[in-house]
């Protein structure tokens, strides 16, 4: 037993030596914490204490881990997973993952949870958990590591020999609730977050999968200019305006419908961008659906455009997390260009105080 736990974690530890001895640019941080925001006080009788007496409960905000360079940019970057904020911090194979990749190059980099979830799962209202025993061969297939389970595509940038690998990467999960409920409890707290100035007056939000849905409900309920862009990677979920004829649907999938005043906001923001792999087929629903919301969008004076990783970028074997891709950093090459294009990559004093309590 001792030796396969043994043998679990060096295979952690097996990374690429020529990237281990590249010199790189050191991290140096003026400050890092963490904070709590949104959510309430549910005040109710107690059943413990003398009659009368009230209890109350703080519930349902999100938690903001952050790191401000010594240096900063101005742009704040918030990196949003729905299931986890691991995918963030590590590649597959255990290298630099986005997190340091972008601490590196300057920008504050900020891990959201949202309510219910990760280090913010103190909920207003019952929850439960049903371990689901399909969910190994589900997150697979979700992942776009190949077609069906173990049936990796020939050229996925995963590291399909370690198992190290695949354990850590299938297990980093938080419990997730994908309803419609969460979408809006999600997106009404980080709104509070980006409205407040916490969190810097230039945010991008960096998304993935149902991350990418609830950022940009997000963008809708601000009331301030602080959110500049949003770059999801393969979203799962679209918002729509009200004339646009687009049925809402049931689920925490989408797509939403909003009124029309308020998906303008959206095309308000400096620029958006759709991000697919190469696995993914034009007829892919939620391609098309990007396709959509980026012409909707535009349509009212916005910049949003998709990007495909293979057509586009000529990256093959992008996985559904392409930042913890074996090749990530030329994933995060196109990331620097779309910051650079659109004027979101400048340095400068910051009069609010991201990040600050």
């Amino acid at each position: 037993m001792l030796s396969a736990i043994f043998a679990l974690f060096a295979g952690l530890s097996v990374v690429d030596s020529a990237e281990i001895a590249r010199p790189r640019s050191p991290i140096v941080l003026e400050r890092s914490g963490g904070f709590q925001i949104g959510g309430k006080t549910v005040t109710t009788n107690s059943t413990f204490g003398p009659p009368g007496q009230t209890q109350e409960l703080s519930c349902d905000h999100g938690y903001i881990e952050y790191f401000i360079p010594w240096q900063p940019r101005k742009t704040n970057i918030v990196m949003w997973h729905s299931s986890s904020t691991q995918v963030w911090q590590n590649r597959w194979d255990g290298g630099e993952g986005y997190k340091d990749m972008f601490l590196r190059r300057n920008y504050p980099v900020h891990l959201w949870d949202g309510p219910r979830v990760g280090r913010a799962n103190w909920a207003c209202v019952p929850t439960q958990y049903y371990p689901n025993y399909a969910s190994d061969h589900g997150n697979f297939v979700a992942w776009n590591l190949g077609p069906s389970y173990k049936n990796w595509w020939p050229d996925v940038q995963f590291p399909t020999t370690n198992d190290a690998a695949w354990h850590q990467a299938t297990s980093a999960r938080y419990v997730e609730y994908d309803t419609e409920e969460n979408v809006q409890l999600h997106s009404s707290a980080a709104a509070v977050a980006a409205d407040s100035g916490k969190i810097g007056k230039d945010i991008v939000y960096l998304t993935n999968s149902a991350g990418g849905l609830r950022a940009m409900m997000t963008a809708t309920k601000s009331n301030t200019t602080n959110i500049k862009g949003i770059v999801t990677y393969e979203s799962i979920g679209y918002v729509f305006p009200d004339n646009a004829n687009i049925t809402a649907g049931r689920g925490g999938f989408g797509p939403f419908v909003v009124p029309l005043a308020q998906f303008k906001k959206l095309a308000k923001l400096t620029a958006i961008q759709f991000v697919w792999g190469d696995h993914r087929a034009d007829s892919y629903e939620y391609v098309q659906q990007s396709r959509l919301a980026a012409s909707l969008i535009n349509k009212y004076g916005g910049n949003a455009k998709v990007l495909k990783l293979g057509d586009d970028a000529g990256l093959k074997g992008s996985t559904h997390i392409p930042f913890a891709d074996i090749d990530n950093a030329k994933v995060a090459e196109l990331l620097d260009e779309f910051l650079e294009r659109n004027g979101l990559d400048g340095y400068g004093d910051e009069d609010g105080d991201e990040g600050r309590m």
